[in-house]
């Protein structure tokens, strides 16, 4: 039976062994990897960061297009609003601008017609007298 215990107690020490042995195993192969990719990497920085440069660029640009059409898109969209609120209330600066043109125009006209049948009719009537004034009749005390 002590042979037995003992027989058991290797089997597992071994396999405890084992297992310790496969997790350092896949550490210094990972390691590894890791160590490779980067001497791969630093043998490479100056086209790597040639490609990111590109990258970057290619992105900006896109970017600022984006921007650029939003804000052409929204501002002309507020544009549009706001011309239809004026057209809506009647509020559209060019079309008062004639507008007040034309009632000038108007109002000039009628203040000449009005010069002149003032002028007509001040040239047709003599002045007219003013009637003298009469003095007061006193009584006569009786």
């Amino acid at each position: 039976m002590a042979d037995d215990r003992s027989n058991v107690s290797d089997k597992a020490s071994e396999i405890a062994k084992n297992i310790w042995l496969a997790g350092l195993g896949a550490y210094g192969k990972a390691f590894s990897e890791a160590q490779d990719r980067l001497d791969k990497v630093s043998k490479e920085p100056p086209r790597l960061f040639k490609e990111l440069v590109k990258k970057g660029e290619e992105l900006e640009v896109e970017v600022r297009d984006s921007l650029a059409s939003i804000r052409k898109s929204s501002t002309s969209s507020v544009e549009e609003r706001i011309r239809k609120v004026r057209e809506n209330f009647n509020l559209n600066l060019t079309s008062r601008r004639v507008d007040l043109v034309e009632v000038n125009a108007k109002l000039d006209a009628l203040t000449a017609k009005v010069d002149a049948l003032t002028l007509a009719l001040t040239a047709k009537k003599p002045a007219a007298k003013k009637p003298a004034r009469k003095s007061p009749v006193r009584k006569k005390k009786s």
